[in-house]
């Protein structure tokens, strides 16, 4: 999955998530819950924009981390919302959570790879170092 298309498809989830916000009854317990769905998702998109400017892929690494972290915690809220539901939002509540669970997924795979990679690159530099 390409940059663009990572960023595409976040703006697509922050816009279901704040959909399925405006259609949820107002009380004291979706109220609460609401403000924490749009705040973390919100944050995903913030935040993988900021990580595809990192100054270093250490830097990468530690703003990926905080996107996985925050969709993360937008699933933990959506499932849990999911179980309180009533049954009128329960399918829309689901199909959010899918995509969020998918995109804890992929974010946590990058961040793996990112390691993997800057791991190798102290490794052959290391050695470059050793032969000189």
């Amino acid at each position: 999955m390409t940059k663009e298309e990572l960023i595409a498809r976040n703006k697509k989830f922050i816009i279901e998530v704040m959909t399925l916000a405006e259609s949820l009854p107002q009380n004291r317990i979706y109220d609460s819950l609401v403000r924490q769905i749009v705040r973390s998702s919100s944050s995903v998109g913030a935040n993988y924009r900021a990580a595809c400017r990192a100054k270093s892929t250490a830097d990468f690494i530690n703003k990926l981390k905080i996107v996985e972290e925050e969709v993360d915690e937008t699933s933990f809220f959506l499932d849990l919302m999911h179980d309180l539901d009533k049954g009128s939002n329960k399918e829309k509540i689901k199909t959010i959570l899918k995509e969020s669970n998918e995109l804890v997924s992929i974010y946590s795979a990058s961040v793996i790879t990112s390691k993997r990679k800057l791991a190798e690159a102290k490794n052959r530099n290391s050695k470059t170092e050793n032969l000189k």
